[in-house]
């Protein structure tokens, strides 16, 4: 767990980590069960054996870790303990709460899992799709406003400028912590599942498109206005300002779900009280 805070601290790309704790408890304890029902009969009931699934594979990671440290490298290494201490949380939670009382708390449990850092081989996979879909979503602003533009995998040509969307303009900072931040909010201020999985997918093509203006935005100032802007504090800084904008998206379609929801009952709700075995 140090490991990886280290890394989330030292490293732009991982950033994210360090609100996964402590957002993941905030959840916990709002979404508590022992908050939510009054009786606490059959809630917490002990479930051993579907507990130990989790603890088995939690368990078995843990040591191909420790077998194979010779052979895989240190960062799959973190991926993989970080991934069997999170299935241990969770089989730990079983095995003391019980299935019932860890299926309401299933989201900040699951929420857990963005501890896991990202490979190298699977984070440069995700950036060059960033990078791809940045230059595409940019190319179609400077075609949709008629400046005339060629592109050529990532770099970018228009009149008096060529654009390359290289790694660090990738916004996998930024990208992740939207995605991160929108399935808080769905989590939080939505109560239908399709409403709430609606919310977390237009995030993510939503991530890649204020890049993309992010690029446009700074290629249109810096050729129409000054210069200065393709060097400035708006290219070096400027990341805020875009992924405000998508906040800002992403709240407005969440409350456009909202409006649906006064009839929504949910399922759980539904299902008369069971103990666990």
């Amino acid at each position: 767990m140090l490991t990886t805070l280290t890394l989330a601290l030292r490293n732009d790309q991982y950033t994210h980590i360090l609100l996964i704790l402590p957002v993941s408890l905030a959840l916990i304890f709002l979404e508590s069960p022992f908050l939510k029902w009054p009786s606490l009969e059959g809630i917490s009931t002990p479930s051993i054996r579907a507990g130990s699934v989790f603890l088995t594979i939690a368990v078995l990671a843990a040591i191909f870790t420790i077998v194979r440290s010779a052979t895989l490298p240190p960062d799959v290494q973190l991926s993989t303990r970080m991934f069997a201490l999170v299935l241990f949380w969770i089989g730990t939670c079983i095995v003391s709460l019980g299935s019932r009382a860890t299926r309401a708390l299933l989201f900040p449990l699951c929420f857990l899992f963005w501890l896991v850092p990202f490979p190298s081989s699977l984070l440069n996979a995700v950036v060059t799709l960033l990078q791809q879909g940045s230059a595409l979503t940019a190319h179609a602003l400077f075609s949709a406003v008629g400046v005339p533009v060629s592109q050529d995998g990532v770099v970018l040509n228009i009149p008096g400028l060529t654009v390359e969307v290289s790694q660090e303009c990738s916004s996998i900072r930024s990208s992740s912590m939207l995605l991160v931040t929108t399935m808080v909010l769905a989590q939080v201020l939505l109560r239908s599942p399709w409403r709430k999985a609606l919310v977390i997918a237009v995030a993510i093509p939503l991530s890649i498109a204020k890049n993309g203006l992010r690029i446009f935005t700074i290629s249109m100032l810096g050729t129409h206005v000054d210069p200065g802007y393709l060097t400035g504090r708006l290219h070096h800084q400027g990341g805020i300002v875009f992924f405000m904008i998508a906040l800002a998206t992403i709240f407005l379609l969440i409350w456009l779900l909202r409006r649906g929801e006064d009839s929504y009952v949910p399922a759980a709700a539904l299902l008369p009280a069971s103990s666990d075995g």
